[in-house]
C-alpha cells in the first residue's frame, strides 16, 4: 500500500506550477480542476480544485482549505539540493532547516498556497 495524498486547491493550475517550482515535483496529468504531481516516475500527489463538485467529501461546509492538523511529509535523499531550490523560491518557510533529533534528520517546514503546511526530511537517521 502507498499513500496517495489528493488535498482541494483554489487553483488547480497555481498550486500545481507551486509544488513544480519549489519542491521539483513533475506533472503527470494537467489541468484546471485535477492534477497529478510525480517524482521519479511516482505518484506522490493530488490536486483538486476546490468548486469541482464531484467529490463533495472532500470540503466541510464553511471550513477553510488548508488541512489543520495535516502536514504534507516528503522525505527526499537529494535534502541539500532540494534546499538550495526552495531557497531560490518564494516560497514561506514556516521552519527553517533544523535537526529533528527524535527522527535524526533534517527537515524544513513551508505553507503552500492553500496554507498546507509541506516537510521536506532528510532520510532517517542522516544526522546523529
Amino acid at each position: 500500500m502507498r499513500p496517495q495524498p489528493l488535498i482541494t486547491c483554489t487553483s488547480v493550475s497555481g498550486s500545481s506550477e507551486w509544488y513544480q517550482r519549489v519542491l521539483g515535483l513533475e506533472s503527470a496529468h494537467g489541468g484546471d480542476e485535477y492534477e497529478m504531481l510525480t517524482s521519479d516516475g511516482a505518484m506522490v500527489l493530488q490536486l483538486h480544485e476546490v468548486d469541482a463538485h464531484e467529490h463533495p467529501a472532500l470540503l466541510r461546509e464553511g471550513q477553510p482549505l488548508g488541512g489543520n492538523g495535516v502536514a504534507l511529509w516528503f522525505d527526499t535523499a537529494t535534502f541539500d539540493a532540494d534546499i538550495e531550490r526552495v531557497r531560490s523560491t518564494d516560497a514561506e518557510v514556516v521552519e527553517d532547516v533544523h535537526v529533528n533529533p527524535l527522527a535524526q534528520h533534517r527537515e524544513i517546514w513551508l505553507r503552500d498556497p492553500d496554507g498546507y503546511i509541506v516537510v521536506l526530511s532528510s532520510p532517517y537517521g542522516d544526522v546523529g
